[in-house]
């Protein structure tokens, strides 16, 4: 291994940017208890052998994800039901631990909101003021948030004026929660009536038709699960029961819980379009809010089918639902699907540049020799305080090649990718979050939206290639670590099969003035100032066949979705008629 493998700050930074100072005992300062004394040792959790029988089948009695205990509404509490500390306790940890913001909070709740739609609303600062239920609000609190995110600042009471809302914000920004705000008080008027589900007596009681009233679309079965853990937070004490259905888990266990009832539905499209062929077991005839999240992400999956069909709703009149979609980047297929479905008086919403990084994450890359990557993965993990760590790799087979290694070497790991069946990646995944199994190796699959809030580290063993997602894909992925105002590490492997995104990747460096090692130097433009940093259009504005930049930009999303005035609000750059803040360059994107 070279010298410039073994350091992790290698390389000058010729920039005039003062990068933002990190230090680890910073980072370790909201770690729970038992991280923090394997810290204090030294040493990493002894690894759990992995049994290969355990998973071949599904097992009697083995508790998948959907079937995970949740609030069980009795119609005989009203609207409001009355406390279980048990489920408490499991739903919202420990009260001793709850609400560890990170140091920088403050910093995030300071980022601009860019208003690019039509519709202009006015910001909330606190949760106080967003008009929510009361028990809506102890939930909050009892989840620890004490500050909206800007996204939420804005969403909240766009949500509560009835507003269809396009959210495109930086990785990590908490966009997925409190969708069901505004049902809270209405929802024994709006739902469908159905027996008390802690009661059901399967094979006596008659089945009931899941009709939601909300419903959550996510990209990912791991992405969907988490989605559904928020809500069973968020619908504690309500009577707004919350479900959840991805490819590759029991059919029957998710059938039975939407035969209970289901108000809040979390779903991959794939597995939902199934539900809704089965009209007896699901119909979204009064669902009043659809949520899309990382609408780009399906897009590029091709489920454009899939989702038009549950966009469509059921039976209600036009007009009747409401429509969220949020990202972190918004092409041309997701402006389409925006414009097809939304309505013309919408509002748009943007935090950072779209497909950004934000500065709370510390960014290293490494020049790594593509034949000793494999040492130098086992010395750099060697080198780090024992903590929650996730290393991305970009084949099924270098997972397993990995996953094999660290555990030959005594390092507590688990991986996850596609071709694992669903009863293992759900298993690793509880064993990563509980910290048994504190070094996850995965694919892409794990880079969206997936919210572990003690991952201190990320590592890049492979970055990605520009045809598989390319700097889109390391937003997403260095955006595990660094949230709710945590400060994180992200260390990249780098050789020259890196090649491709080396220019977009400088520039991604230069944005939040991280350190930019000699072999990057090349790539960093001339006279440049952050304000002048120009990224591809393909982020948020996709040329037409034959078009002219410009023009394009310009034409983005029809005349009937622009707004001259957009973003005069706060000062940023003239908007022209697409509503998107421009470049007085005249190049496309910024």
């Amino acid at each position: 291994m070279t010298d410039q493998t073994a350091s992790p700050s290698n390389g000058g930074n010729n920039n005039n940017n003062e990068a933002t100072p990190f230090n680890t005992a910073e980072l370790q300062a909201t770690l729970p208890s038992a991280e923090l004394e394997a810290q204090a040792t030294g040493k990493w959790v002894d690894p759990t052998p992995y049994n290969y029988a355990e998973f071949t089948t599904e097992k009697a009695g083995h508790e998948w994800d959907a079937n995970t205990a949740r609030y069980e509404w009795n119609d005989e509490y009203g609207d409001v039901g009355p406390e279980f500390p048990a489920l408490e306790l499991q739903l919202f940890g420990d009260p001793s631990t709850r609400g560890k913001k990170g140091i920088d909070f403050s910093k995030i709740t300071e980022i601009q909101v860019i208003q690019e739609g039509p519709a202009r609303i006015d910001p909330v600062a606190t949760f106080d003021d967003a008009g929510l239920h009361p028990v809506m609000l102890e939930n909050v609190k009892l989840a620890g948030y004490d500050t909206p995110t800007p996204i939420q600042r804005y969403c909240l009471p766009a949500i509560h004026q009835g507003h269809d809302v396009i959210g495109i914000a930086q990785t990590g920004k908490c966009r997925r929660q409190l969708k069901a705000k505004n049902l809270m008080g209405k929802a024994k008027k709006l739902a469908a009536p159905r027996p008390n589900p802690a009661m059901i007596q399967e094979g006596v009681d008659p089945r009931v038709r899941a009709e939601p009233l909300v419903v959550i679309v996510a990209p990912t079965r791991e992405l969907a699960v988490q989605i559904f853990n928020e809500a069973r937070k968020f619908c504690y004490r309500t009577m707004l029961r919350p479900c959840v259905v991805y490819g590759g888990g029991s059919m029957r266990d998710q059938e039975m819980q939407l035969w209970k009832g289901c108000d809040v539905l979390v779903g991959t499209p794939g597995r939902l379009v199934h539900f809704l062929e089965r009209p007896a077991t699901l119909s979204l005839k009064r669902v009043r809010y659809m949520v899309i999240d990382e609408a780009d992400e399906m897009l590029a999956e091709d489920w454009k089918g899939e989702l038009d069909k549950i966009m469509a709703g059921g039976e209600q009149e036009e007009g009747t639902i409401n429509y969220m979609l949020f990202s972190a980047t918004f092409p041309k297929a997701a402006r389409d699907l925006a414009k097809t479905h939304l309505a013309d008086t919408h509002v748009r919403l943007r935090v950072g540049r779209a497909g950004s990084t934000h500065g709370n994450i510390k960014q290293d890359i490494i020049w790594v020799d593509p034949a000793l990557k494999k040492q130098a993965l086992l010395d750099f993990l060697r080198s780090l305080t024992p903590t929650r760590v996730i290393i991305f790799a970009n084949s099924k087979r270098t997972v397993e090649e990995l996953d094999d290694l660290l555990f030959s070497h005594e390092l507590p790991c688990t991986a996850i990718h596609g071709d694992r069946n669903q009863l293992e990646r759900e298993a690793s995944m509880r064993a990563f979050r509980a910290g048994k199994c504190p070094i996850l190796i995965t694919t892409g699959v794990s880079s969206r939206g997936i919210d572990v809030r003690n991952v201190v580290h990320v590592i890049n063993y492979d970055l990605p290639a520009m045809e598989y997602g390319g700097i889109e894909e390391y937003t997403h992925r260095i955006g595990r670590t660094g949230r709710i105002g945590h400060r994180g590490l992200a260390t990249s492997f780098y050789s020259e099969r890196d090649e491709p995104i080396a220019s977009v990747l400088t520039r991604t460096l230069l944005e939040t003035n991280q350190e930019i090692p000699d072999f990057l130097q090349q790539y960093v433009p001339e006279n440049y100032t952050p304000e002048t940093l120009k990224f591809e259009a393909d982020s948020d504005f996709e040329e037409d066949a034959g078009g002219n930049g410009n023009d394009d930009v310009a034409n983005a999303w029809g005349s009937s979705w622009g707004t001259a005035d957009a973003g005069k609000d706060s000062g940023e750059k003239p908007a022209d008629e697409s509503g998107f803040a421009v470049d007085n360059s005249g190049e496309n994107g910024w």
